[in-house]
């Protein structure tokens, strides 16, 4: 069968339009990967190509976070309209698989592995099931390698992406992670990361980092000993690499000697808040915001930036957590900050307590986005939400903030100096248009013509 994999396009958000960076994604690669060989593939990411609707094709399968879904939808219907089955997969899907099947013949739910062969198999006979779904979490011993010249010739940042560990045990009432892939850590076999990481090509180019690698963990310091024998056979690949990190990461000094050695330029960490109260209610407590500008340091000194992720909108959040906040991260030189607004997705704690207290106004999935208010916060208006958001991302990415923070942090600054104004650049395009208008309406995207 020719099989046409889709990752449809965000309109307008932080994750997907507006973003001024083009990422790859990891997932479509590794369904292609398991797709046995008598198959051909094609995968085509909409944030940096343009889908040819015409090209013959005898099954597509789309995959798709919540603020894509009525875009997935409306290429489902296009396709199935032209008798070609469509197999939906991804978070959206796993948690909406009634909505999902209005627009397609199939829904995997939860992860491919020990599944994507039989909805081929059924595919190829005509006999397609509706859901999909293997019991318990597959282990991610023997997983297939990927294969990177699908992207080749693709816009992409030059950077390769790998898993290491899915899972994790700490269940955040805004999170999907745990519900989706399981409340313990799986760890991929060492022998096995490596062996993939010997197949990454270095990028080609005068100016750029040829071999940057993004591990896509939720949790890259999810088992010490693990973590610490991982860092320690990266060393000799002569990598530079990211992930992502608890604030737990600063307690173990070996830990952030070999995270130094191995080429670790940065790690996105989940601060959330600088409120203790609100960490608490969400489930996070072994946040300490008063330890915060310690595990900063602590990072620093070993040559190791930081992503602060904060978010804005929790019952304890007033119009003052704006300001707060912003003076916290200029004054702890934070390298770069992805701050979004509180989301409750479909799945979560969050979802299930905003919708029994009647505070979701807006069911327009497009608009679940992390940069959209679609419920109603407790301390403030949601307009003052959106306008206190909106001046917190122009300030933190002035230029004289920039400046600030990135002089004599200590780390790669040629490295975070672009993502900067990667991310200024991204901001301007998302705030120039103002806050949507916060209504009862919603929308759809209309059918590919």
């Amino acid at each position: 069968m020719r099989i046409k994999l889709i990752n449809p396009l965000v309109p307008y958000s932080m994750l997907g339009g507006d973003f001024y960076f083009r990422l790859p994604t990891l997932g479509l690669l590794k369904v292609a990967a398991l797709t046995p060989p008598e198959h051909s593939v094609d995968i085509v990411d909409e944030k940096v190509e343009t889908l040819d609707l015409d090209e013959p094709v005898d099954l597509v399968g789309i995959t798709a976070m919540t603020p894509a879904a009525y875009r997935a939808y409306a290429l489902a219907d296009h396709y199935r309209s032209k008798g070609v089955p469509v197999v939906m997969g991804g978070m959206h899907a796993t948690k909406c698989p009634e909505e999902a099947l209005a627009h397609c013949d199939a829904v995997v739910q939860g992860e491919a592995e020990g599944v994507w062969a039989q909805v081929l198999r059924d595919a190829a006979e005509g006999r397609l099931k509706k859901t999909y779904r293997q019991d318990g979490f597959p282990s991610l011993d023997h997983l297939p390698i990927v294969n990177w010249d699908l992207y080749r010739g693709k816009r992409y940042l030059p950077v390769h992406f790998v898993e290491t560990t899915r899972g994790c045990p700490y269940d955040c009432d805004f999170c999907s992670v745990t519900n989706s892939y399981g409340a313990k850590f799986r760890n991929r076999p060492l022998d096995q990361v490596e062996r993939e990481l010997r197949t990454l090509k270095p990028f080609e180019g005068r100016f750029i980092l040829k071999n940057v690698v993004f591990f896509v963990d939720d949790i890259i310091n999810s088992r010490a000993d693990y973590a610490k024998d991982l860092f320690r056979r990266l060393i000799p690949y002569n990598l530079k690499w990211l992930g992502q990190a608890t604030s737990l990461v600063t307690r173990d000094t070996e830990m952030l000697t070999l995270m130094r050695q191995s080429g670790c330029l940065g790690v996105l960490i989940g601060f959330e808040t600088l409120s203790d109260t609100s960490l608490s209610s969400v489930g996070k407590n072994f946040n300490k915001p008063q330890n915060y500008l310690d595990i900063i340091n602590r990072l620093h000194d070993h040559g190791i930036g930081i992503n602060g992720s904060f978010v804005f909108g929790f019952d304890h959040d007033d119009e003052s957590v704006f300001d707060r906040t912003l003076d916290f991260v200029i004054k702890a030189k934070l390298d770069s900050c992805y701050f979004s607004i509180l989301t409750p997705y479909p799945g979560t704690d969050l979802h299930k307590k905003f919708t029994d207290e009647g505070r979701i106004f807006d069911p327009n999935w497009e608009h679940y986005n992390t940069n959209t208010v679609v419920f109603r916060p407790m301390k403030m208006s949601p307009e003052k939400l959106m306008e206190g958001y909106h001046g917190l991302l122009k300030g933190f990415y002035t230029y004289g903030s920039i400046f600030k923070r990135l002089w004599g942090s200590g780390t790669k600054t040629n490295f975070f100096a672009p993502m900067n104004f990667g991310f200024r650049q991204t901001i301007k395009r998302m705030t120039a248009r103002g806050p949507y208008s916060l209504t009862e309406e919603t929308k759809t995207l209309p059918a590919p013509a």
